[in-house]
């Protein structure tokens, strides 16, 4: 497979991504895209929106406006609240490992906001919670109006096994307000949350992204969300993935769909 920057350039000038230069919005559907599911045998959908061409590819549309558990894509919300509130000073902020050895041996270690973010670290950002505590976040999630804004079942689980809910749509909202500075928190804590989002920066090409998994009426519930950004032009993108029974590439599956897509879009040959 060719590296991921090839992905990239062909979709800055491939003719088939720039639809249209009508001002309204369109929405074409690609049901095609059901293959890459199909492939990693999981359900799901997909939206991306083109900002400049103010044009929506989606794949199971019906979904798109469903509500799910945000699992770890909340870390970009509880992030801006933890700095806004200055529970957090900044990305270097560190607390210390516990000392409660879990499975994924990169958490059993102090972290910093930045390493938690980027290792999706559930101790750091429950103890951010915990620091943050109950009222206070639940008035941000109320004033964001994030998903159903419900922080039923404890400060430390709401968004893991409590009832906190947000659709495909709803991601997509919130990542367009953060890109636009248009969210209720100061410049400074914006910025630092979206420096800890970098996980790709390549030939002028950033892509801003979180991963999640959770559960929600005993299914695997996987996103990657996040933003593409080169010079001016801005992709938004949310891909989440369901299963019932356990996938062996199941957390690879939420990445991979994506850049797959991506290819689509572009008629990218991997065999070239």
């Amino acid at each position: 497979m060719k590296p991921i920057h090839i992905f990239l350039i062909l979709l800055l000038f491939s003719p088939m991504f720039f639809v249209s230069c009508n001002p309204k919005e369109q929405q074409i559907e690609r049901p095609e895209f059901k293959k890459f599911y199909d492939e990693f045998g999981v359900a799901g959908s997909f939206v991306l929106f083109d900002e400049q061409n103010q044009t929506w590819f989606e794949y199971n549309p019906a979904q798109l406006n469903q509500p799910f558990t945000p699992a770890s894509t909340f870390k970009i919300c509880n992030s801006l609240i933890g700095l806004e509130t200055g529970v957090i000073a900044d990305a270097n902020f560190v607390m210390p490992w516990d000392s409660v050895v879990r499975w994924n041996a990169k958490w059993n270690m102090d972290h910093d906001l930045r390493m938690a973010y980027r290792n999706s670290t559930v101790w750091y950002y429950q103890e951010l919670a915990r620091r943050v505590g109950g009222q206070t976040m639940k008035y941000w999630l109320d004033t964001l109006e994030f998903g159903n804004a419900d922080t039923a079942g404890g400060i430390d689980k709401f968004r893991l096994s409590g009832n906190l809910r947000i659709s495909p749509m709803q991601q997509i909202d919130f990542l367009r307000k953060l890109h636009h500075n248009q969210l209720p928190f100061s410049q400074r804590s914006i910025d630092i949350v979206k420096d800890i989002m970098v996980m790709k920066d390549s030939l002028g090409f950033r892509v801003r992204a979180k991963t999640g998994w959770g559960f929600q009426d005993e299914v695997n519930i996987g996103w990657y969300v996040g933003y593409l950004t080169k010079d001016e032009k801005v992709w938004y993108f949310a891909n989440c993935v369901q299963s019932k029974e356990e996938r062996p590439y199941f957390g690879e599956s939420r990445i991979q769909i994506l850049y797959q897509i991506l290819g689509e879009l572009r008629w990218f040959d991997e065999a070239e």
